[in-house]
């Protein structure tokens, strides 16, 4: 089965979280967590491993944390995802190295396709105005 780990899964919240912020302002890693109710941590794990990627740029001290190296229009969600999970490939490799039909196999590459084309085609952008406009939703009782 085709799956995005949990890390993969908050690594796209927490990108998600950070284009919704000032470009140019820092937001506290305690901050972050606290916000998604994530162990700091496991957030600090993956903003590690986005920061390898060079997705995301950290700074430690008083007025540290972590922003995006650049502007959300200019990331996909398949970027983002492919830093924490590899190639994303419905197959693993040892199904890919296994014989199947023709058929089976086309079928899975026009899979691969199609999932590599949808994350590609939505900017982090894209992503937090949608969340953005479900916001205003929001309603307390």
């Amino acid at each position: 089965m085709f799956r995005i780990s949990k890390k993969g899964q908050y690594a796209l919240l927490v990108m998600t979280a950070l284009a919704e912020q000032e470009h140019e302002k820092f937001i506290p890693l305690k901050l972050l967590s606290h916000r998604h109710n994530l162990s700091p941590k496991y957030l600090e794990q993956i903003l590690i491993q986005l920061s390898k990627a060079g997705l995301v740029t950290g700074l430690r001290g008083n007025n540290g944390g972590y922003k995006l190296s650049r502007p959300p229009e200019n990331y996909t969600a398949g970027e983002i995802l492919r830093a924490m999970e590899g190639e994303l490939n419905p197959k693993t490799q040892d199904e890919t190295n296994a014989l199947f039909s023709v058929g089976n196999d086309a079928f899975w590459r026009d899979f691969e396709r199609v999932i590599n084309s949808y994350v590609d085609s939505n900017t982090l952008e894209q992503i937090a105005e949608m969340n953005r406009q479900f916001n205003g939703y929001d309603y307390c009782i």
